[in-house]
């Protein structure tokens, strides 16, 4: 780019386009300072230390946000009731997982668990960082229907969100995560589109501000019929806004992580994608949509299978990509823990086994290296829920 950036595009280099916000640039032509919003919190040296720590080579995320009532129906499918004590119990487990750091580099906490301590008395976020897993809170308050729109949801939160980061701050996260969602099915409207990208943006702005990394996440629904390439459509379109109303917000791109979906058809649509086609469609949607500052994309599962899921990502990266292409799943590292655990403490030792043989298998598919042989036939199984919310 030649010469000095004005207008917008001075506020996207600010952003993060180009390394280091710029503070200040001077015109020549007219030798008067032209400034720019830069986070009065200085947390940037921070920020980029902690997306790099989580986008390290073999590593990704492990999402145990789901809220109380997602935790509970996830318990209730072993004949646990939801209560506190056995929702302790489970995120323990997980928590205390002896070596998931060497696959694991983050884990997204709801904010029970962030406060949360084992029944050894020992808070969960100190169990997490022995093994140099960084952690991370869901921020977001859920979906809520959106006026005006063609029966679509909008993401709550906003209010009180920088006294909140600043909190979990204290309590040791450092990052955070706001899901919204697009429905294809349901158009998406640009009201919905504009809606979601701009709150992610918002969002996005004050985690920085408060020293959290913001995993960035626009889920596109399976739900529907569609094509790949009607997903592909939508994602695009999505996207662009997206990239466009965080710089708009002087959003640090190399302090960001994104959290999409994989580019697939909708989970009705009768012609299945193989992991290479659906691999080619999603590297072509980063690519023309994600500027190469962002330091990694974490992928979440959105009810496939824990094969599918791993096969996917492995697919992605079997050649070199400009960002650090990992995951970020929950029940496609969780079910067949929960499945092995049953609720029994004798159970624990194996379901800490099956969390790591999960997290090993997609640690393999980060570096390209994954292979389905031997897979059990439930790590195959489909998790796809109509509508789902958590």
């Amino acid at each position: 780019m030649g010469g000095i950036a004005t207008g917008k595009q001075a506020v996207a280099l600010s952003s993060g386009f180009c390394g280091t916000p710029l503070k200040k640039i001077v015109s020549p032509a007219k030798s008067a300072s032209v400034s720019f919003a830069v986070r009065a919190a200085g947390y940037d040296e921070e920020l980029v230390k902690t997306a790099k720590t989580i986008a390290t080579p073999g590593r990704g995320i492990l999402a145990m946000d789901e809220s109380n009532a997602t935790c509970g129906l996830r318990l209730a499918s072993i004949g646990l009731d939801n209560t506190e004590v056995n929702r302790q119990a489970y995120r323990q487990l997980l928590c205390t997982t002896p070596g998931l750091g060497e696959y694991v580099s983050g884990a997204i906490l709801f904010e029970e668990t962030l406060y949360q301590s084992t029944t050894d008395g020992k808070l969960m976020v100190d169990c997490l960082k022995e093994q140099n897993i960084v952690p991370g809170i869901k921020v977001d308050k859920g979906l809520v229907p959106l006026a005006g729109s063609n029966n679509e949801s909008w993401c709550q939160g906003l209010d009180g969100l920088a006294s909140r980061t600043a909190a979990y701050y204290k309590q040791g996260a450092r990052f955070d995560k706001w899901r919204t969602v697009i429905s294809i099915p349901n158009g998406p409207s640009e009201l919905a589109v504009t809606e979601a990208a701009w709150g992610l943006a918002r969002y996005a702005a004050i985690s920085q501000d408060n020293g959290l990394v913001p995993i960035v996440e626009p889920e596109i629904l399976l739900d529907g019929s569609h094509s790949i390439n009607r997903t592909l459509e939508v994602a695009e379109k999505v996207w662009s806004k997206v990239f466009f109303f965080l710089a708009e917000n002087n959003v640090l791109f190399e302090g960001i992580l994104l959290k999409p979906s994989m580019v697939t058809p909708g989970a009705e649509c009768p012609e299945r994608a193989t992991p290479e086609k659906v691999a080619e469609y999603t590297l072509t949607l980063l690519k023309r949509r994600v500027p190469p500052a962002v330091p990694g994309i974490m992928f979440l599962s959105g009810g496939q299978s824990e094969v599918e899921a791993t096969l996917n990502l492995n697919a992605m990266n079997q050649s070199p990509n400009p960002w650090h292409v990992s995951f970020s799943y929950a029940r496609a590292l969780q079910n067949s823990v929960l499945k092995t655990w049953k609720g029994q403490p004798e159970n624990i030792e194996a379901a800490k086994k099956a969390l790591l043989v999960r997290a090993k298998a997609n640690s393999l598919a980060q570096l390209g290296k994954y292979s389905a042989e031997g897979e059990a036939e439930e790590a195959k199984t489909g998790m796809f829920v109509k509508g789902y919310t958590y």
